[in-house]
């Protein structure tokens, strides 16, 4: 017999290296083929319910690395709580209709004026069906547990019906309104956007001093007085009506010397814009308010027409001149400034950014873009052009075509968030946040934001149920709209594009205003945002088996002011309650160098490649590692990175199976009792780690729980408890105590660890399941352990504390030994630590193998008195001096021992491996042992 076949050496056939690509796809099949996201909802059955409400992504295109953070975090949430007490169903969904989905259709050949409205929807429906498709994929692969066979989708006939009676909440409590008043108008995309569909870029802008001369100055001014008007948008000029004045400023009026004529500019800029005119010499002729400038009128630039002045609050001393053009039909100020002095509401533009004649001649079919330059020229020549100069400023985009936008008053279907604002403020306040700060932004949000415009001039989308009488009245009736959902639950919404108007009124319907019986309908459809927002009526109150409001709503930081927003407004319509309990928000994913993801930059992350290539663990490992509550930098090399950990735990994982398999729980266990106290302790550091992980689960911290993670498996299992196991697991009796009482607590780790990573790693903690003895098949469906206490915790908590201190000073002295080339491993030293009596009775107390516990193969106790002036002191009664242990190598157990043969059947062993072999394997005591 060999000297290794006397030892208990760890044995497991769980591998090493996981080959996660392949083996994650086929354990996926597994759980898809037994139905395990079923079963575990029928566990649940009658338990408490949690139910996080998923946010829908958009249908169009592969995922990216953020949608994978975002979608394995809503994954670690839920599979916590489903394996924690509650039932907790997770309905993923999709939002599918939209401007993208059109475009992409066009970009591959289709022309939408060339056939049917229904027939377009239904290539758009086909696309965004085959989006959904792809995408589940993605997400599934990536380990994300949930109804995939029964989504939500907003182009589901059931949603857009619901989604029409929340429009009808709003109509029967007359929120909405039609008006001609400027939105932000994308000409790339001829629609109307939200604000939450518009991003900001700095851009430089050409903007124009340009003088009006007075026309009528109420006896203040004469006409050879002129206004140094200020715009960033000379194109907009054709449109002036105005110009805006603060009534509190002091304006001067000034006589340069190299010009006949005044000008009237604001006293606070007037330093500043001399300087930029040239006016290195001029005389303040005057002072007056803008008070005093109120009611007069100047004379437009180029154009035969009246200009009025009038004061606005929102005229500052920032920049320009304190004296602002004021185009009502361009801009959210000039509108309501214009409504206040009953101005023309003038925008005269087309749909594609493209000026019309009532601009003026030279202006018809001229892109707005390149209006600036003929305006400018204009200005030039009627020799009002002060100055032209750039200005750097940020400006919106559409964030879909990512060109930038323009301000435009159109005909459009308006909520009126003045009326309900307050309501919206009241119910905000039960919410709770995470970032506590979300509240703030969202509170701001609403505070700010204006009116909603929900009607764009698309197709591919939910109609506006809105019916127009012979008169124009619109028509938005309970009884009307109740009947267009009915036939959208029946028949989807092409429905509303292929029938008459009459044919989608209910029967026998009349209206005054329509006394011929005649009514036309709405062409507009409905803001993306309204789909997405409306949810929690077609999917959370549509399904028996989730709840309303929601216990949580996840997604990222911008949704403050999309579908945080969106949702809560219709929500606090629909019931006068907020749809969420709480919300988390997480911040964007970054290249290295902190830059935005895109496609053109060549810095975006496929989510599909990292599990080509790692497999999709290592996307979940990294969530749990990554700080989101602020944007998250990620490149390939932080995969590399977190393989590395990952393989640590995997290693644990094979450590712990090596050495407990054994092991049989239902006969082997050792009560706490009996424990040793090394056991003992580490019992009890299990137990804390355990109900600190659940705390940070609870509190959806991951990055925490990942820190402790971390130190759980490197500090306190790798450098301590596994590292003094293999002189107990190896060399001890299989069946001795102090064995069984380590094996106890080795279970119980590695138990406890698979529990609690399943949610987090599923794939691997099947794998390690699958080697374990126990009832259940799959890991997903056991539960997570409550963290257990002991009666005598905090005192042996106390005394291990102590000890690990005294172990600190030794490792650090063996560590010097090491450097000076005294000894090698730690098992050649000898110790001799000289302590004072509180510290001896610590050891004592301890009632262990302390030599054991260093990893040295000789310790000596001296009192602290007698320590040499080589020895290293500290503070706490400990001194410490390292030299290299006397006596021989003992061949099983590696320890240098003095007593090594001192049992002449074993002249390789010490006397402690000696006994073991001679009781255990006494066949070798006449037939001797190899090496």
């Amino acid at each position: 017999m060999r000297v290794k076949d006397t030892l208990n050496l760890g044995r497991t056939k769980f591998p090493m290296r996981g080959k996660l690509p392949v083996t994650e796809a086929q354990r996926e099949q597994l759980w898809e083929e037994n139905k395990v996201y079923q079963l575990r909802q029928k566990l649940n059955e009658g338990k408490p319910s949690f139910v996080l409400h998923d946010g829908p992504p958009y249908a169009n295109g592969n995922i990216h690395i953020g949608h994978a953070m975002n979608k394995i975090s809503k994954d670690f949430i839920v599979r916590y709580k489903s394996m924690s007490g509650y039932r907790a169903p997770y309905v993923p969904g999709w939002d599918t209709h939209g401007l993208p989905i059109e475009h992409q259709l066009t970009k591959s050949g289709y022309d939408r004026k060339k056939m049917s409205t229904s027939e377009f929807r239904n290539l758009c429906r086909k696309y965004a069906l085959e989006q959904v498709d792809k995408q589940r994929t993605d997400f599934k692969r990536l380990g994300v547990s949930g109804e995939w066979d029964h989504p939500y989708l907003t182009l589901d006939k059931e949603f857009e019906a619901a989604q029409i009676r929340v429009f009808g909440e709003f109509a029967k409590k007359g929120l909405l309104y039609q008006a001609k008043k400027p939105v932000y108008w994308s000409w790339s995309s001829e629609s109307a956007l939200a604000e939450a569909e518009v991003e900001y870029h700095d851009v430089v802008a050409k903007t124009a001093f340009f003088a009006e001369q007075v026309k009528d100055g109420k006896d203040i001014l004469d006409d050879n007085t002129y206004l140094v008007v200020w715009t960033t948008t000379p194109w907009t000029v054709p449109a002036s009506e105005a110009v805006a004045v603060n009534g509190k400023f002091d304006y001067s009026v000034v006589k340069p010397a190299n010009d006949d004529r005044q000008f009237v500019v604001a006293t606070d800029l007037l330093d500043g814009v001399a300087d930029k005119l040239g006016w290195e010499d001029f005389e303040v002729v005057k002072h007056l308010s803008g008070n005093d400038l109120d009611g007069m009128i100047t004379k437009h630039p180029y154009i035969d027409r009246d200009i009025l002045v009038g004061t606005a609050d929102y005229v500052t001393a920032d920049a320009g001149t304190g004296l602002v053009h004021t185009a009502p039909g361009y801009g959210d100020d000039d509108y309501h400034f214009g409504l206040e002095h009953n101005l023309p509401i003038f925008a005269p533009i087309t749909d594609q950014g493209v000026l019309t004649k009532e601009n003026g001649a030279d202006f018809d079919g001229v892109f707005y873009q390149d209006a600036d330059d003929i305006s400018l020229k204009k200005l030039e020549e009627a020799g009002s052009l002060l100055l032209e100069e750039p200005l750097k400023h940020s400006y919106p985009f559409d964030w879909r075509t990512k060109k930038p936008i323009i301000f435009r008053a159109t005909d459009q279907w308006f909520v009126s968030i003045d009326k309900m604002r307050q309501d919206i403020l009241d119910a905000l306040e039960e919410v709770n946040y995470q970032p506590s700060w979300g509240k703030t932004r969202l509170r701001n949000m609403i505070k700010d934001r204006g009116d909603w415009v929900i009607s764009r001039q698309r197709v591919w989308g939910v109609p506006l149920p809105i019916f127009y009488a012979e008169d124009g009245t619109p028509i938005m009736e309970e009884e009307t709209i109740n009947h267009v959902a009915d036939l959208f639950a029946k028949y989807g919404s092409n429905v509303w594009f292929d029938r008459d108007a009459k044919d989608l009124l209910p029967e026998g319907y009349t209206n005054k205003h329509s006394p011929h019986g005649k009514f036309t309908k709405e062409t507009d459809i409905m803001d993306v945002w309204f789909d997405s927002g409306s949810s929690h009526q077609g999917v959370l109150a549509e399904r028996d088996y989730l709840t309303y409001p929601a216990d949580l709503y996840l997604e990222g930081s911008d949704q403050y002011r999309g579908w945080f927003n969106s949702s809560l407004i219709t929500s606090v319509v629909c019931s006068g309650k907020a749809p969420y309990k709480g919300i988390v928000s997480q911040g964007f994913t970054l290249d290295k160098k902190g830059k935005k993801m895109s496609k053109s930059m060549g810095n975006v992350i496929d989510p599909n490649k990292v599990v080509k290539q790692m497999g999709a663990e290592i996307i979940r490992l990294w969530v749990m590692s990554a700080d989101t509550s602020a944007d998250v930098r990620v490149s390939m090399g932080t995969f590399q990175q977190i393989s590395e950990a990952y393989r640590k735990l995997r290693n644990t994982f094979r450590f712990l199976l090596a050495n407990t398999g054994d092991f049989k729980p239902t006969d082997d266990t050792v009560s706490y009792e009996k424990l040793n106290s090394v056991d003992q302790y580490m019992l009890i550091k299990l137990n804390h780690f355990l109900k600190e992980m659940r705390a940070d689960f609870d509190n959806y911290d991951f990055l925490d729980a990942y820190k402790l993670l971390i130190n759980f498996v490197n500090n306190d299992l790798s450098a301590f408890y596994m590292n003094l196991a293999k002189d107990v697991l190896y060399i001890e009796p299989a069946d001795s105590h102090a064995r069984r009482s380590m094996q106890t607590v080795f279970y119980n780790i590695l138990l406890t660890m698979v529990k609690l990573l399943t949610p987090i790693l599923p794939h691997t903690t099947e794998e390690v399941w699958e080697y374990m003895e126990e009832p259940e098949d799959f890991v997903q469906l056991t539960e997570i352990p409550d963290p257990q206490t002991f009666a005598n915790e905090a005192e042996l908590l106390e005394q291990w504390d102590r000890f690990m201190d005294v172990r600190s000073h030794v490792l650090k002295g063996l560590e010097e030994a090491r450097n000076a080339k005294q000894i090698g491993k730690s098992l050649e030293a000898q110790v001799d630590l000289y302590l004072s009596d509180q510290q001896q009775q610590l050891l004592t107390d301890l009632d262990e193998d302390v030599a054991l516990l260093l990893g040295v193969s000789a310790l000596h106790i001296h009192p602290l008195a007698e320590a040499p002036a080589d020895a290293a002191k500290y503070d706490d009664g400990v001194a410490v001096k390292v030299s290299p242990a006397v006596g021989e190598t003992c061949a099983r157990c590696r320890m240098v021992k003095e007593d090594v043969g001192s049992d002449d059947a074993y002249p390789m062993l010490c006397a402690r491996c000696a006994k073991i072999v001679r009781d255990n394997f006494p066949e070798t005591v006449e037939e001797g042992l190899e090496k």
